[in-house]
């Protein structure tokens, strides 16, 4: 990685770990101020280690947004899980993410022993505060605090914004001296197409239902910038049985057209120009079980 040696200040990486759907991502985009990952109630929506960069006048601090660790069911949800493994072997500081709205349960504490075994400082934080009384948030707060030692503790809501600021403080403490490992205007490190895959992937969690999201792998065939105010963009959205084709497509084309029209917002927005999207539906059967499917889309790292 190519360092940018034009000053010294605090700068390094800070993981973020916790269980499927404890508020990592949300909690991303809140740091950095910016949409960079993406966000639904499905578990395992995010695929990506992604890298997530907070510049400051004092500080550059790197978040990593891992996959939740969980009980994996296919060769998907075991490089998910060692993707976020691999992110907690080479941090500064490690956030153990829980989630002030839900009982610590067995799984918190799994995720909290792999915290505690990294070579890193840690900090605790707790997500959703706004979604818990004060006195359910204390006593959540007592328990999570018994799962590890830390060096810091916060409590935050990313969808408020309360306390953002106090993550983004209690990280900085910790970190080391060093360079800007990125541009200062960079909000993160993951290529373009893999951006505009999740965005477009995330219209189809939003959209659909039961088992159809966790089936879900999108790719960009093609993007071609057309003129200053035009980029045509070519998408494949693959599943596994012809049945979610169905439901991808829906009654005339109907939820495909939903799907590319919600994802526009978000691709134009990141692009700076209108979109042109051609979105396809093929089946690919179960490719989440299939290492090589999964190293072709790009999710996790493990491989």
């Amino acid at each position: 990685m190519r360092m940018l040696p034009l000053e010294t200040v605090k700068s390094g990486f800070v993981a973020l770990v916790g269980r499927p759907n404890a508020g990592k991502s949300t909690l991303v985009n809140a740091l950095t101020g910016r949409k960079v990952a993406i966000v639904s109630d499905t578990p395992q929506t995010t695929r990506h280690r992604l890298r997530a960069i907070v510049d400051l006048d004092d500080a550059q601090i790197i978040f990593v947004d891992t996959p939740g660790l969980h009980k994996p069911y296919d060769a998907l949800g075991e490089e998910l899980n060692r993707s976020s493994m691999l992110a907690l072997a080479d941090v500064d500081v490690a956030c153990l993410v829980i989630d002030s709205a839900a009982p610590v349960g067995p799984g918190d504490r799994w995720v909290a022993h792999r915290v505690a075994e990294a070579d890193a400082r840690k900090v605790l934080v707790l997500t959703k505060a706004d979604l818990v009384k004060p006195r359910e948030l204390e006593r959540q707060l007592a328990v999570a605090r018994g799962l590890a030692e830390f060096d810091d503790v916060v409590v935050c809501s990313a969808r408020t914004g309360f306390n953002v600021k106090g993550v983004i403080e209690a990280v900085k403490r910790l970190l080391p001296e060093g360079p800007r490992y990125f541009p200062r205007d960079m909000a993160t490190d993951q290529p373009i197409e893999v951006l505009l895959a999740e965005f477009i992937r995330e219209r189809v969690l939003h959209l659909t239902h039961d088992e159809v999201p966790h089936a879900v792998g999108v790719v960009i065939e093609d993007m071609t910038r057309e003129s200053d105010e035009l980029t045509r963009i070519e998408a494949v959205i693959y599943v596994e049985r012809e049945s979610q084709k169905g439901i991808i497509i829906g009654k005339g084309g109907e939820m495909i057209r939903r799907i590319g029209t919600d994802a526009r917002v978000d691709l134009e927005h990141l692009l700076g120009t209108q979109v042109f999207l051609d979105l396809r539906v093929k089946v690919k059967r179960d490719w989440r079980r299939d290492a090589t499917q999964i190293k072709r889309f790009g999710y996790g790292e493990g491989l």
